[in-house]
């Protein structure tokens, strides 16, 4: 606008672009205006009440700096905390991406009934946590569940799955990869059709054996569906919440305990409204450099054409 008034531009001109900065504003404002309440100020208020102590009914929060910080750093059980948080999500990444693969190339052959099946493998995903959770507790029983008699095909007995500190994770993750398969296989599986057969002619034609096929087609031109895939289950990962209450309470002995069910933890259980809020900002800040990585990642990695 103040190009347009030193060119000596018309009234009229001027007007109009002042009318067309106005319209834009009045679009972008709604959306700027819900970011900042349901997003940026809650954030801006949990590392306030981070630097706080409070049990959440007091009129007033102590400020206290960073000793919800230190405290939390220094206490022996954190770090248990954090090792179970990145053993949780990294399990679940490779498994989302090798699983969800596999079953996208299976669900992509021209097999009958297999939009039936497609259905059925990414049921899961739409169901409740808290009922499946519940379901694959009865599953894992070791006296009356249905794990018991599968692995005694095999000759070998069941663990007491939950209540042991060794067996429970990989019980949690099983329970976790069962329900979000379905999540990667679809979103692979439309990765797969949108690759063109032109390609796969061409690599027969010269002789390309399956696998080299695989490795020097579809695996380039599915960086850009993997890439996705990656980002939305490390954040599904991280935030996973109801499997673990239900099946076994962050337990036991805290070999299930992630930073999101520490965070439930102190705030609701402890009513230790600061250091849950630490725990917040812990995950947060885990969050932006694993999406800054990411982002890395994608500029080295990632084709799109």
């Amino acid at each position: 606008m103040v190009a347009l008034r030193k060119r000596g531009a018309a009234p009229t001109d001027v007007r109009r672009v002042r009318r067309d900065h106005l319209l834009f504003l009045a679009f972008i404002a709604p959306n700027f205006l819900l970011l900042g309440v349901f997003s940026y100020w809650p954030l801006l208020y949990q590392a306030y009440l981070s630097l706080t102590r409070w049990d959440m009914i007091s009129p007033t929060k102590t400020f206290v700096g960073l000793n919800n910080y230190r405290f939390m750093f220094s206490e022996p059980g954190f770090h248990r905390v954090l090792l179970n948080t990145g053993y949780f999500t990294g399990a679940v990444l490779v498994g989302s991406l090798l699983l969800g693969l596999a079953l996208a190339m299976l669900l992509d052959q021209r097999l009958h009934g297999r939009n039936i099946v497609r259905g059925i493998v990414f049921a899961p995903f739409v169901l409740s946590g808290a009922a499946v959770a519940l379901v694959w507790a009865y599953i894992f029983d070791p006296v009356y569940g249905l794990m018991r008699v599968v692995l005694g095909w095999f000759g070998v007995g069941s663990p007491d799955w939950l209540v042991s500190t060794t067996w429970a994770m990989p019980a949690v993750i099983i329970v976790y990869l069962w329900k979000n398969a379905g999540y990667s296989a679809i979103i692979y599986l439309a990765g797969l059709q949108n690759i063109p057969t032109e390609l796969y002619d061409a690599a027969k034609v010269d002789g390309a054996t399956g696998w080299q096929r695989f490795r020097h087609i579809t695996l380039p031109q599915l960086s850009p569906t993997t890439f996705f895939i990656a980002v939305t289950t490390i954040i599904f990962s991280i935030q996973a919440f109801d499997i673990i209450a239900v099946m076994t309470e962050g337990g036991p002995v805290n070999a299930t305990t992630t930073l999101i069910w520490y965070l439930y933890q102190q705030g609701f259980r402890a009513f230790r409204a600061g250091l849950a809020a630490a725990a917040g900002m812990v995950l947060f800040i885990l969050m932006l450099v694993i999406t800054l990585i990411q982002v890395f990642i994608v500029q080295r990695r990632v084709h799109y054409s």
